[in-house]
């Protein structure tokens, strides 16, 4: 079986494939100072309750954007499951997806392997919006290569710095309003979150259609993507298994890693 790591900088993704499908899926909080063994007494329970074990792992590849955490997940890999894990990002690793930008390394290996799980599945020119800590807008061409986007402050993350800014604002939960205009302190504030990024999204979108000239197939991806379904008027399809299906395809082009 293949255990998939993703680590972004506010959750961290176990998912394990077994050859054929996705098995399971497990989010834990990105904590840089989370040791080897901390990881391994959470997965090791997690797996239980799966009826697997750490023999099961055969494979593992690991994407970060959070370097300071690799060296634990490293470990875990190597001294728990006895694997030597694929790193994305790390020389020598094939990753599928061209990159024209003048500096290729600026680009986080999240959003890489992200394009590669969106063109196994998806022709022509894309833009891939993922939802997460940040809200990003990446350009991938017909023949698979990123070609650079936009990098926007995430949803939750403006949520929170209008709470902890604003003294008379609380915290909400992330819902679409009935209506645009808001009543009530909350739902002024939940309309101007969601229709906000919904207006973001769309406008960024054109924009970039505008500016480029050629058609695009629109993808939202990310944890919050789903809620903007049926409100984004640019968005064509949602697909929540990108970046997993980005890392099993990695670990194919690596078979020898």
């Amino acid at each position: 079986m293949l255990l998939a790591i993703d680590t972004g900088n506010t959750n961290t993704l176990f998912a394990i494939h077994d050859g054929e499908s996705w098995v399971v899926e497990w989010r834990i909080a990105t904590d840089a100072a989370r040791t080897a063994d901390e990881y391994a007494v959470w997965f090791h329970q997690l797996l239980n309750m799966q009826d697997l074990s750490f023999a099961d792992i055969t494979r593992c590849v690991i994407s970060t954007v959070v370097p300071q955490s690799l060296f634990n997940m490293r470990n875990l890999a190597r001294r728990h499951l006895e694997v030597e894990p694929i790193i994305v990002g790390e020389a020598g690793v094939k990753i599928g997806v061209g990159n024209s930008l003048p500096n290729p390394r600026e680009v986080g290996a999240d959003r890489l392997v992200t394009a590669l799980g969106a063109r196994l599945h998806y022709k022509g020119n894309l833009i891939i919006i993922d939802s997460g800590t940040a809200t990003t807008f990446d350009v991938i061409s017909e023949k698979g290569v990123f070609e650079g986007g936009v990098i926007c402050p995430g949803i939750n993350l403006s949520m929170r710095a209008l709470h902890e800014a604003a003294a008379q604002l609380p915290r909400i939960a992330i819902q679409k309003p009935e209506k645009v205009i808001g009543n009530s302190t909350v739902t002024a504030m939940q309309s101007g979150v969601f229709w906000g990024y919904v207006g973001l999204i769309d406008g960024l979108v054109r924009k970039i259609k505008e500016e480029d000239g050629r058609l695009f197939t629109v993808i939202g991806t990310g944890g919050v993507a789903s809620l903007f379904e049926g409100a984004s008027e640019t968005i064509d399809v949602y697909d929540s298994n990108l970046t997993i299906n980005g890392l099993l395809e990695i670990s194919r082009l690596n078979p020898d890693n």
